[in-house]
């Protein structure tokens, strides 16, 4: 697909997105940080030294899925200054004009990130740089030992007829990635249509064992927590520590068709008032303070190894893989699929589909 394909992909899912856009917001106060994103970014552990050191106060609202960050941006007249964006989905938000190139003068430990993930294609365009790197991670699945006695290892296990009723799955297009691996599919980012199809009739297949298809980390938790749900695929980390604080008996596992990997990155939308918060806050989330403090919430890896060291004891540096960049290359890395409008039709007919 050329890049003018591309582009023109692009515009109709923006189209669709700005299509949503309701009565303009209430405008933003300057000092009062708005923040979209992903649970465990805003949390008050650290938010609260973040507040006190710089004056800016932080206000959250939380996405279940990267879909979400364009319609709310678009519908939100204006009521965000940052948002935590990842890898695949940065580029809508570039190519919608909804957020603005980085002043990297102003990002103070730029150079510490890890390289890989400071040239991705997805927050570099045009000569500039669109995105600052925070966090990383994969996307396993996981089970509930005392009702899964047998250890799946494939992502064929959330179609095993035994768990019927107790599995669960994320809301969001990355199934599709997903499933076209367990099909054997290598580009799972530039299927065919073809290829799609049988993606979606392998997930429509899915769809009679399914207890739900889950949105947030908490709404996961739960369903774990009350019994309901027994086998799914997770964020990493953050569900399977809060469920262990439940007693709640659980393990994730990468399967056998290898996971995706993500990056989240901060993003500045366009016109905020709070550009010099919005830095600070950058700032802040990039020193051994913020990098721990949102590892320790979520369970997450952080961006920039030369803050989580400083941090972290060696044994948590080590098991979150800070010192093992041949891990983060043994996931798939998620980029933006080649025709994003084709892939989120898609996924939002398997939904629809009885």
């Amino acid at each position: 697909m050329s890049n003018r394909d591309k582009r023109a992909a692009l515009v109709a899912v923006i189209g669709a997105a700005l299509a949503m856009a309701g009565a303009t917001a209430p405008a933003r106060a300057a000092g009062e940080l708005s923040f979209l994103g992903w649970e465990g970014y805003a949390d008050d552990s650290f938010v609260k030294d973040f507040e006190q050191e710089t004056g800016c106060k932080v206000t959250a609202t939380y996405v279940g899925s990267n879909d979400d960050f364009a319609p709310k941006l678009a519908a939100g007249g204006g009521v965000y200054d940052i948002v935590s964006v990842s890898a695949d989905s940065t580029g809508v938000l570039v190519a919608a004009g909804l957020v603005e190139p980085l002043d990297l003068s102003r990002v103070e430990r730029w150079s510490e990130i890890y390289e890989l993930f400071r040239n991705a294609g997805g927050i570099n365009a045009d000569g500039k740089v669109w995105g600052v790197p925070l966090t990383w991670g994969s996307i396993p699945l996981m089970y509930r030992t005392d009702k899964v006695t047998e250890a799946p290892d494939s992502y064929g296990a959330l179609w095993d007829k035994r768990y019927a009723g107790k599995v669960s799955l994320w809301d969001d297009k990355s199934a599709l990635f997903n499933t076209a691996r367990l099909l054997g599919y290598d580009n799972v980012y530039d299927l065919t249509d073809e290829q799609l199809a049988a993606v979606k009739q392998r997930l429509i297949e899915q769809k009679p064992l399914l207890r739900k298809y889950w949105s947030t980390a908490g709404e996961l938790v739960n369903l774990y927590a009350s019994g309901e749900v027994w086998i799914s695929n997770t964020w990493g980390g953050f569900q399977v520590a809060e469920l262990q604080k439940q007693g709640i008996p659980v393990k994730e596992f990468l399967p056998k068709e290898k996971a995706d990997g993500w990056v989240d990155n901060w993003q500045i939308v366009k016109g905020s008032p709070n550009v010099d918060c919005a830095y600070k806050y950058i700032n802040f989330t990039l020193s051994p303070k913020g990098q721990c403090g949102i590892s320790n919430v979520t369970g997450y890896s952080a961006a920039n190894p030369a803050a989580a060291k400083e941090c972290m004891s060696p044994d948590e540096f080590t098991a979150k893989h800070q010192d093992d960049i041949g891990y983060v290359n043994s996931l798939v890395m998620w980029e933006m699929p080649a025709r994003l409008d084709v892939y989120t039709n898609v996924w939002n007919a398997v939904k629809a589909a009885e």
